[in-house]
């Protein structure tokens, strides 16, 4: 039978872990026709998450852990339990909830049907109204001046063939936009909608920070156009400059005693062009860090433990199983 591994990334989720993990077991129990682990990515919680995860491993073998060093942040911590997976597809199932584990059902389906990649979107949400559709703003800007196709309202919820995790592996990126590679590889993806429920247990670990950081990784890592933008705008206020610096010297020339220029259009014309200096400058500072974070090419993560025995021993980290076997032959 077809084995699939259930990746759940987590940080201070102690109000959670154990509801995800029962509930994804009874879900696993009505599909007969495939097998499945669970592994759980710990991403260093400061509660009692990481005690209750193992005991959780205690009791169910088809549950491991991994328990990262330190927290390594929202998007470097599930790509590295995504890679560790060792299923013939593999799931991303956060623990809070809001992603709808019912929908694995579907999942399994679509991909026993042969479809290499089924997502979860969100047309719709139980959140804020303004945050909602600051959410659709944002997805929708990105769409249109990314180079590739870009599932709007996808979060990462959703199920990967082994191949797509093979050439996940193969990118080799150490900050990755999760979201945009998915699309970046070009195969048929199946969308499932569903409504987002709010968050039922605990709070969400997502501050401006973390949202803005994601927001500016989906830009810089499938778009030129702001930096195209940029020099447009350059283009364009450098000339307009010009005319508006022309226009006022023939008025003065036409108009010496009676025509005052004023400090207001300075002190005005000095903050405009400097703000949209700074704003460019910006822009251009994410750019140049994103490359430095992929030629730094630090590890997604660094592993304090891994509990259980589902998952590869530490020999066989990082090493994809077609690439043992040619080792071995």
């Amino acid at each position: 039978m077809k084995h699939i591994t259930v990746v759940t990334p987590c940080y201070n989720e102690e109000e959670n872990v154990e509801g995800i993990h029962e509930e994804v077991r009874r879900i696993f129990a009505s599909i007969p026709t495939v097998t499945y682990d669970h592994l759980f990515i710990d991403n260093c919680s400061t509660d009692s998450t990481v005690s209750k995860l193992r005991a959780i491993a205690a009791n169910d073998e088809s549950v491991s852990v991994i328990v990262n060093a330190r927290n390594f942040g929202h998007i470097r911590s599930p790509m590295h339990g995504l890679l560790q997976a060792r299923g013939d597809a593999v799931i991303l199932l956060v623990a809070d909830f809001q992603d709808p584990p019912e929908l694995i059902v579907t999942f399994v389906e679509k991909w026993l049907a042969g479809a290499p990649i089924v997502v979860g979107v969100k047309p719709e949400a139980k959140e804020s109204a303004v945050f909602f559709a600051l959410r659709r703003a944002y997805y929708r800007m990105v769409t249109r001046i990314a180079n590739v196709r870009l599932i709007q309202n996808f979060t990462g919820f959703g199920l990967y063939d082994r191949k797509v995790i093979e050439i996940l592996r193969k990118i080799d990126d150490p900050y990755p936009y999760f979201r945009g590679l998915i699309c970046e590889i070009g195969f048929e993806v199946v969308q499932i909608p569903y409504v987002q429920p709010r968050r039922k247990r605990g709070i969400s670990k997502n501050n401006f920070y973390t949202l803005f950081d994601i927001a500016m990784l989906g830009i810089t890592s499938h778009s030129k156009v702001p930096l195209r933008l940029a020099t447009i705008a350059g283009f364009a206020m450098g000339t307009l400059s010009l005319l508006v610096s022309i226009a006022y010297l023939i008025l003065k020339l036409l108009f010496w005693n009676k025509f005052t220029f004023g400090s207001a259009p300075l002190l005005i014309g000095l903050f405009f062009f400097a703000s949209v200096q700074l704003f460019f400058t910006g822009l251009l500072g994410e750019y140049v860090g994103a490359i430095l974070t992929y030629v730094m090419k630090r590890p997604l993560v660094i592993e304090r433990e891994r509990i259980g025995g589902v998952i590869p021993a530490a020999e066989e980290r990082d090493v994809p199983q077609w690439e043992r076997q040619g080792e071995a032959n």
